[in-house]
């Protein structure tokens, strides 16, 4: 009894060891793969050029690398690391001008790939090379992983998550070095799923190795799981379907289209082609030359018979040789004209229809049908509450109520909602490009001429060579002092001049500028003067007296005695070139 007692407690203690040692493997591969992508919370550094020459400055202007590298670029600029480019020679900077990372060969940034930031590279990592291989370290000079990958590349539209190459195969690891998708493959590419809220968080992996008969598809998901084996000639997502659990995938085999949903087979491999019409939510499918939907669970709306199909609207219209036929989404037969398109929009409560009888005329209906605006307008799209924007004969455009009340005249030549604000901008070309703003209820909250209107995080600027006025993203006018709550001095116009004043409103610099900026975030402000531009700082000192021609710029940004220069995609450096 005693030996068998203590054998139990030796497989109970073993067992406890594994389960132990299984837990902790697992948090630590759990904490790998998570990472964090670093938030740069305030800019510190920038690129110089002088005579096509680099250099670095500071938040206060002061030159703190000499213009005297071919190339710089900095990675994060919240850090003083400067990657310093001459004549294929590397060298790693800091903010005194010292050489650091010197016990690692060819130090560089990693760029970012299809990422829509102004920030171009990774931001907490660098790439290093060793016996002609590459590693990874951090901006201190860890060591993250050897050198032991033959390449290494920012993922397209997946910020923090690196391809690597190894013996000619491609797999994923993170900025913690943490393997992702192995490296077994000769393409790996993301499927592009992307959401307004996540970015690219959820978007899955596409993998292929080349065989004798062509390259062979295979899908990992976002968690890393290969959920399609390498099996297919073609593979893609439907992107247009926000779901972050599932993937909704077109797969082909020997030229044969089917549809997966994850791992599961929706639809078999018996097509020519599938396309998915977002609006209905529908797959379009062809086989033998006859067309035919199916819902997303394969369920067949309409018959595989048709010569054509044509979603428009809330109905598909199925043609052959002898009929157009009109299927509600469900697959029940629609008893309309064959003239009539019914749209939905994002209110239940309203559609839009369009008679195509006597030429294209939209109108608007209810959801039972009744009239709501008579069939009239060239164009209808439904803006939001009861509003409509609606085009005339002549393309112009202007919104109406569900009365068919106008409430912007319909005379301009653009109108818009501004992205995440309940602002209307509605422009006319032939009066100086006037610009108007409309707050949410149609009131006109400003009009200028010329005029550029930008969206900030907080407010809306519009201005041209004349004025300059702010408002909320809800309408309300709002004064520079209130934009700029932290400035020490601000913009005034008098008689047609710009100065400034400070926050009592006493003159700290006297109007005698034709145009001048807000004070930015380091302390300084343009101001211009016969058209040329000039900096002043917080003291009202004119660094620079306006000598500085500065072509495609409405406002001069500047940062002590250097104005900025916008090129390529995203991409800045400051000069003090005349």
């Amino acid at each position: 009894m005693k030996k068998n007692f203590i054998i139990r407690n030796i497989i109970i203690s073993v067992l406890l060891i594994v389960i132990i040692a299984f837990t902790v493997y697992y948090f630590i591969n759990l904490n790998n793969k998570n990472y964090e992508i670093t938030k740069v919370e305030q800019y510190n550094y920038f690129i110089l050029k002088q005579n096509d020459l680099s250099g670095v400055i500071d938040r206060s202007g002061n030159k703190i690398v000499d213009t005297k590298y071919e190339e710089i670029k900095i990675p994060n600029p919240e850090k003083a690391v400067f990657i310093c480019y001459n004549q294929d020679k590397i060298k790693v900077l800091n903010e005194k001008n010292e050489e650091i990372l010197t016990q690692y060969e060819e130090v560089e940034p990693i760029r970012l790939k299809n990422i829509a930031s102004d920030l171009m590279y990774e931001k907490s990592i660098l790439r290093y090379q060793e016996n002609g291989k590459y590693g990874l370290i951090s901006f201190d000079g860890k060591k993250i992983t050897k050198a032991i990958y033959d390449e290494i590349e920012g993922l397209p539209y997946k910020e923090g998550e690196l391809l690597v190459k190894q013996n000619e195969k491609y797999g994923v690891i993170n900025i913690k070095g943490y393997k992702l998708i192995d490296i077994i493959y000769d393409q790996v590419s993301v499927d592009g799923y992307y959401t307004y809220q996540e970015g690219y968080k959820y978007a899955g992996y596409i993998v292929a190795n080349k065989t004798e008969e062509g390259y062979r598809y295979g899908y990992i998901n976002d968690n890393g799981k290969q959920i399609l084996p390498l099996e297919y000639n073609e593979l893609s997502r439907i992107n247009d379907i926000e779901d972050n659990k599932n993937a909704y995938l077109i797969v082909a085999k020997n030229g044969q289209f089917g549809l997966t949903k994850n791992e599961n087979e929706v639809i078999k491999n018996e097509y020519q082609s599938i396309s998915y019409d977002k609006n209905n939510s529908t797959l379009v499918v062809e086989k033998s030359k006859k067309y035919g939907v199916l819902d997303l669970d394969g369920k067949n709306i309409v018959p595989v018979k048709y010569n054509q199909i044509n979603i428009v609207g809330i109905y598909i219209y199925a043609k052959n040789d002898e009929e157009t036929v009109a299927y509600n989404n469900d697959g029940t037969k629609a008893s309309i004209n064959m003239d009539i398109a019914i749209l939905n929009t994002e209110n239940e409560k309203y559609r839009i229809r369009i008679n195509n009888e006597n030429g294209t005329q939209y109108g608007v209906i209810g959801k039972n049908g009744e009239q709501i605006i008579e069939e009239k307008y060239h164009y209808i799209e439904y803006l939001y509450e009861d509003y409509f924007i609606v085009s005339d004969e002549n393309s112009k455009l202007g919104v109406i109520d569900n009365k068919n009340n106008t409430k912007i005249a319909i005379e301009n030549d653009s109108l818009q909602k501004l992205e995440n604000t309940d602002i209307i901008e509605t422009v006319i070309a032939s009066k100086n490009r006037l610009t108007t703003l409309y707050a949410k209820d149609m009131s006109k909250i400003c009009e200028m001429e010329d005029a550029i209107v930008e969206i900030k995080d907080n407010y809306i600027k519009i201005y041209n060579d004349l004025d300059i006025k702010y408002f909320s993203k809800e309408g309300k006018e709002l004064t520079n002092t209130e934009v700029y709550e932290n400035n020490v001095l601000f913009a005034k116009k008098e008689n047609n001049k710009w100065g400034f004043v400070d926050k009592n409103n006493n003159i700290i610099v006297n109007a005698k500028y034709d145009k001048v900026t807000e004070f930015n975030e380091y302390g300084f402000a343009g101001v211009q003067k016969d058209g040329k531009w000039g900096v002043i700082d917080t003291n009202g000192n004119e660094l620079i007296a306006p000598t500085y021609s500065i072509e495609e710029n409405k406002e001069a940004y500047f940062i002590g005695s250097y104005y900025q220069v916008k090129y390529g995609f995203g991409e800045v450096y400051y000069t003090d070139e005349k």
